[in-house]
């Protein structure tokens, strides 16, 4: 599932909310949470999973056309953890 059509499925859902104001409570829920991990916080969903921000190491790469050793600089990545109530309903 995309974006547009999560937001078409709440739209359909909720006939009572117009779909531009849907399209903007989505959006602006991604935007919270992208800021929230910009700043280092961990952002949980209770029973759906958590985001969070780990940090990869600088390391010595390789180009794989030459060969050629590369430095990679440090970064942060995002990481998802899913939550329990989500695992259960993945495995049944």
């Amino acid at each position: 599932m995309i974006k547009s059509e999560l937001i078409t499925k709440i739209a359909e859902d909720n006939p009572h909310l117009f779909y531009r104001d849907v399209e903007r409570i989505v959006s602006k829920i991604f935007d919270e949470i992208t800021g929230a991990l910009s700043r280092g916080d961990r952002v949980e969903l209770r029973g759906f999973g958590a985001f969070s921000v780990k940090t990869r190491p600088a390391r010595i790469g390789r180009n794989p056309r030459t060969g050629e050793k590369v430095e990679v600089a440090e970064k942060q990545v995002p990481y998802f953890k899913t939550g329990k109530d989500l695992r259960e309903r993945l495995n049944k």
